[in-house]
């Protein structure tokens, strides 16, 4: 850590609270596919593949870990004609002359396809993207040509060192509270964990 300022440092020393970002920082930030769900009419495989092939060349480690997970079941990747990503939302483009686009219901809004997925259809993927949550997963629509294929979730493993670092600053009197883009119920799951009791979620960059 290199600190610019001394006055940086005794400001530091009279804090209270700190305000922590979960992945990365009490994630390993190393997030792995762990389901791959598709609706009645689309495959499994090819929800996958499209989805991969679209987050291949994606920053996020969310995208990564699709693109492994899709590697790593020996799906072969295809290279995105178009791809384009709307902060705190997802990404959208296409493959192989399809439409693609990943992300969660607010996305699936911003690009105008409420209407051609369904709001009865959104409503109930929105269960099992909760179902997904609660289980401290990270949940994703993936519609193809306007249409809901399927979930994708990813989960990202707390570090081990994570616990004993946050009860060592409540040991010194300082309060953390935990800030993520991730949703509610995901926050939730891993703040109860690490015992965090102010957690602020679908917080946008």
């Amino acid at each position: 850590i290199l600190v610019r300022s001394a006055e940086a440092l005794e400001t530091l020393a009279g804090i209270d609270t700190l305000l922590v970002d979960k992945t990365g920082t009490l994630t390993e930030g190393k997030p792995k596919l762990t389901d791959v769900r598709a609706r009645q009419g689309f495959d499994e495989k090819m929800l996958l593949r499209l989805a991969a092939s679209l987050e291949r060349g994606s920053e996020h480690p969310l995208g990564q870990a699709i693109a492994a997970g899709a590697r790593e079941r020996d799906i072969t990747l295809l290279n995105p004609e178009r791809f384009g990503s709307i902060t705190g939302l997802g990404v959208e483009g296409e493959v192989s002359g399809q439409r693609v686009a990943i992300g969660n219901t607010a996305l699936m809004r911003k690009l105008a396809l409420a209407a051609s997925i369904g709001e009865d259809v959104l409503a109930e993927a929105d269960k099992d993207v909760r179902s997904l949550a609660s289980e401290g997963k990270t949940a994703l629509l993936v519609a193809i040509n306007g249409k809901l294929a399927g979930i994708l979730a990813v989960a990202d493993s707390i570090k081990d060192s994570a616990a004993d670092a946050l009860a060592e600053l409540r040991s010194r009197g300082i309060d953390v509270v935990m800030a993520t883009g991730d949703n509610w119920l995901t926050a939730r799951s891993v703040a109860k964990q690490l015992s965090i009791a102010t957690v602020h979620a679908e917080v946008l960059p």
